[in-house]
This record gives C-alpha cells, structure tokens and sequence, in this order.
C-alpha cells in the first residue's frame, strides 16, 4: 500500500531533511489533512523556524490519509517515523474545528489521549497557533503545554540548549521550569478552575509559584523579518504560490474580528523586505501571493504594484482587499495577474449593520469596488456576509439581498459593455461570537434562526441569473462556537465526539453538559471568562465600551498604530 506521504513529498520544493544524532526531535501537527495545513503559512513558517535552531530536528505530520480516507498511521513527510518516536510533539492549530483532530492523531499514534494518563516514557504534547492565543481550554486536558505568542519570539528561547537537561529531568520538573522562567508558556494541569454553582467561573488560579496570567508574546519590530513561504508543493490550495505576509494585525477594528485584536497593535513592513521576498519567490516560480490581515493597508502596497509591472511573468495576488482600498494600481496588478474573481466583503447588507460591527465602508464604496473590477476585466465577484450579527433583524437580512441585487446591476452594466457576462458568488457564513473581541460576550443565534434567515436570502436571490448562494452549515457553526468559547468541561464533549468518530449530532444528543449555556447564553460583562488569564494587553474595558458603542450603532475610529492608549496594547 502506497501512502500519500509519500507522494506529497516528491512533489515539494524546500522539503527539510536534518539528521536525528544529538538533536531533540520535533514532530509538527497541522490536527488536518495535508492540503489544509501545507497552505497555512503560520505552519510552514513554524517549521522553518524550528528547523532554523542547529540541535531541532522537525519534520512535520498531519491527520494521517491512505487513498484519499482520513485512516493510516500517524507518521512524518520527511522520514516516514511514528510521530510517537519524536521527543516533543507540536500542534500547530489555526481552527477550532480542527480541535477533534487532535485526540484522533494522538489515538493513532498510540499515545493516551488526556496529558494526566501520558508519563515520562512519552512525547512532550504542545500547541501553539492563533485558536490558541484564543482559547485553549477547551482542549487542555489533552495538551502538556500551550505557547501563548508569536513563533518567531517565544520558540528560540523555549527551544534554548538547556532543553535537553529539562527533558531528561522528567515532565512535571521539566514543564514547570518553563512555566516559571519563560513567557507565554501555558502548563493547565499547574492551574485549577473553580465554578459558581450556575456553571460560571468563580476563580482560576495557579497551583505552584508560577504567573497568574499567561503574557501573550508579540514581535515589535517586523521590519527585518521576513516570513514567506518554505515549502512549494501544487496540493494545497494555493498550487505552488510563494507566500509572503506583508503585516500583522489590522488597522480599523471590525468587532467581529479577533485577528483584528489578538494580533495588535497592527504592525507592517517595509516595502523593501517584500520586494525581496518577491525576489526570492521568482526564483521558485511566478506565483506570488501577498498575504495578511489588511494587505490593502500596507504602506507602499501600490509602490510595490507599480515596480511589479516591470515583470510581466510575475502573476501576483492579494489575501484580503478591502472595498474602499481597491486603488487604480491595485486593480492593475489582479489585471495583470490574470486573476478573474475577486472577494468583497460588505460582511452585512445594511449601513446600519456596518456601523454596529465597525465595518468602515459604505454602499457607495461596495458599488465603487464592484464596478471597477469587472470594468477593468476582472469578470467574477465573490460577496461575503455574515448572518446572525448582533442586533440583526430581518430588515437588516433583507438588506443583504437587496445589496446583492444592486449589485448585479452594476455588474451587468459593466460586463455588458465588455461583452462577457461572469458571475457573482454570495458566500453566506453564520456569525461566530469569539473571544477577545467587543462581541465575545453576546448569544450565538440559534440553529433554526440562521437557517431561517439563509433560506430568506436564498429565495430572494433565487431567481437573480448568473448569481449562487454558498451557505456554510449553522449546526456546524454551532460547533465551533462550543469549541471556542468552552471552558475545560468541554473536553468531556470532544472525548465523547472523538468516541462517536466525529459524529456530533449524537455527541450533542448525549452529553451531560448544556451546550447552549456556551454558545446561546449572553455573558455578563463582568463574569469571568475562560480565556481571561491571557494577557493580550487589551484593557477588558476597552472592549466593554467597544460593545457598548456597537449596540449604540456608533462606529469607532482605526487604530492609531502606537499613537494612542485607547485599547492599553501600547501601554502608558
């Protein structure tokens, strides 16, 4: 039987081969199939990084795939090994729907599930990744230790020479050295949780002489870091793209959005540093793609669009465009790229509904947008909203099909006088409320609401030629609201899931624990949240009046990148 790893691997570029002999061995996990995690640049990135230090080893491993089925035994691309062979093995977690990947990986590599069951004869478990920097409890029963920041600050000194005494010295003495003296590590099992009797948190406090908070690590200065991308391969969603993130962070605060928090204060770098990225990744090929949370927002972002133009071969894209930045130079380089669809993201149909998530752009701007991209040969739209959002009503779901409409007649006008008609794509997607943003302490709508609003769209735009509606699923939805706003109890609810083989209608059907009180129950904004114990340097009452401010329909001001102290992440 031939497995896909080994397929996966003669088809990459930049694959990292190190010997084992007196290195401590690292296994990274992306907790999906390899497609999903080989397009994530955080994980690439990681592995560059690890491989970087002279005595790690790491290869990488993924949810194990034999012909295409999620089954086989979980092993590395580069060598092949168990992953239980590794010294440390380091999950990489981006999503938190991939959080019941995590006891199924470790279930196929022959390790006990739950870190109080594993003893000193077996790896090392941790996680990083942003779900992480958002909540990791509701997997801290399965994971040894969480890295609570930014690879690039916190692996040189975890991963320092001292390590491999602190491996041999046993796993509690080794794990509670690196709570105590370095940042942003993260031990559960030194800290105990203590509940109200109505299932809220009443305390959460260490068990030994560690910090109280775990600090989030950030990089300051991103001006001489260059992060692109390590390995090329065509099975990823990108089809051997060179990566490079321009930035970190985002400017203008959609409230919605916890990148827009955790990753603050919005940090970009110098136009030099891409175009040497731009350079690097032609000699690999003429994909290259411009990645981060506001790419449209990076400074000198049409500098660079203009000094592109002297290479015809290059075929350039973008991660996110906002509506009200598509400048002539921008709009140029998707033309000159080749690129025949292009995302809009309005994220509601009414300017009331913008206003209450901080949005920042106008219908005016959505049309703008839209009207000179298919004039300007770029014949495809796709639209993205959110359904579910604070405050919403039916007007407001209303609107979003009204705006799709509008649309489509701009569109139309335009395409006609290119005389190719393409089409538009409406992307519909349940809002999730998440944590460390204003809206982390508002109900989820339920599941038959969202279905109710989606199929009011649907049939409202039904009849509208050349234009589809994608529906993501509300119990899914549902799901990855559990998952990110649970505390520990939530484990016994992936343990039981992980038992069912994924299978979460009987999951949910059969847990002990109310799963609505996570997901449907509007927190108080002075209760204790499970995540409050990291410290993303955001004053709580920043995010208090932001929530306030949103119920209000007040829209708030962009981040001043380090001029203020309005939110406290540049201090005093």
């Amino acid at each position: 039987m031939r497995y896909a790893h080994e397929n996966f691997a003669e088809s990459e570029t930049g694959i990292i081969r190190k010997d084992w002999r007196g290195r401590i061995r690292v296994a990274l996990v992306y907790p999906n199939r390899y497609y999903v995690g080989m397009s994530n640049l955080g994980f690439q990135t990681v592995y560059h990084l690890l491989n970087m230090i002279e005595h790690v080893v790491c290869e990488r491993s993924f949810l194990p795939e034999e012909n295409g089925r999620a089954r086989g035994a979980a092993t590395t691309i580069e060598s092949g090994r168990p992953i239980s062979d590794f010294d440390i093995i380091a999950f990489s977690i981006s999503f938190e729907n991939d959080y019941l990947n995590i006891p199924a990986i470790l279930e196929k590599a022959g390790l006990p599930l739950q870190s109080c069951d594993r003893g000193d004869s077996h790896p090392l478990i941790m996680a990083g990744g942003v779900a992480c920097f958002l909540n990791p409890e509701p997997i801290a029963r399965f994971i040894d230790c969480f890295l609570i920041g930014e690879a690039e600050e916190i692996l040189p000194e975890f991963f320092d020479n001292s390590l491999f005494d602190l491996l041999s010295s046993g796993k509690k003495s080794c794990l509670k050295t690196l709570a105590k003296t370095i940042p942003g590590v993260y031990v559960p099992a030194f800290y105990k949780t203590t509940c109200n009797t109505d299932g809220t948190i009443s305390s959460f406090e260490p068990l030994c002489d560690i910090p109280a908070k775990i600090k989030r690590v950030f990089v300051k200065d991103l001006s001489s870091l260059l992060t692109c991308s390590t390995i090329l391969t065509p099975y990823t969603t990108f089809k051997r793209t060179f990566l490079i993130e321009t930035g970190r962070g985002c400017p203008h605060g959609c409230r919605f959005c916890s990148a827009g928090y955790i990753y603050r204060p919005p940090r970009f770098r110098p136009v030099s540093l891409i175009e040497k990225g731009i350079k690097q990744g032609a000699l690999l090929t003429n994909r290259i793609g411009l990645v981060g949370a506001a790419v449209s927002d990076f400074p000198g972002i049409s500098e660079l669009c203009n000094q592109n133009k002297l290479n015809k071969n290059i075929r350039m894209s973008f991660s996110s465009l906002r509506a009200d930045s598509l400048t002539p130079e921008l709009i140029s380089a998707l033309k000159q790229s080749r690129v025949k669809t292009a995302t809009i993201a309005p994220d509601a149909g009414s300017e009331r509904m913008r206003k209450v998530i901080n949005k920042g752009i106008t219908e005016e701007d959505i049309f703008n947008a839209a009207e000179n991209l298919v004039s300007n040969d770029i014949p495809n739209l796709k639209l993205y909203f959110m359904i579910g959002l604070p405050t919403e009503t039916m007007d407001d779901v209303e609107a979003i099909v009204t705006l799709c409409k509008e649309i489509k007649k701009l569109f139309l006008k335009s395409s006609r006088a290119k005389k190719r008609i393409g089409r538009i794509t409406v992307s519909l997607n349940s809002f999730v409320p998440k944590p460390v943003t204003p809206f982390q302490w508002v109900a989820m709508d339920d599941v038959p609401v969202l279905k109710k609003k989606i199929n009011r769209i649907k049939n409202g735009l039904k009849a509208v030629a050349n234009l589809r509606v994608y529906t993501d699923t509300p119990r899914r939805a549902y799901i990855q609201a559990l998952l990110s706003r649970g505390d520990r109890r939530v484990a016994e609810i992936l343990s039981l899931a992980h038992y069912n083989k994924g299978n979460w209608a009987k999951t949910l059907k059969a847990t002990p624990l109310d799963t609505d009180f996570y997901v449907q129950r509007e927190r108080f904004t002075d209760e204790l949240l499970p995540w409050d114990f990291i410290d993303h340097g955001i004053n709580k009452s920043f995010l208090k009046r932001e929530y306030e401010r949103a119920k209000q329909g007040k829209i708030s001001l962009s981040c001043g990148v380090e001029s203020c102290g309005i939110c406290g992440v540049c201090g005093d």
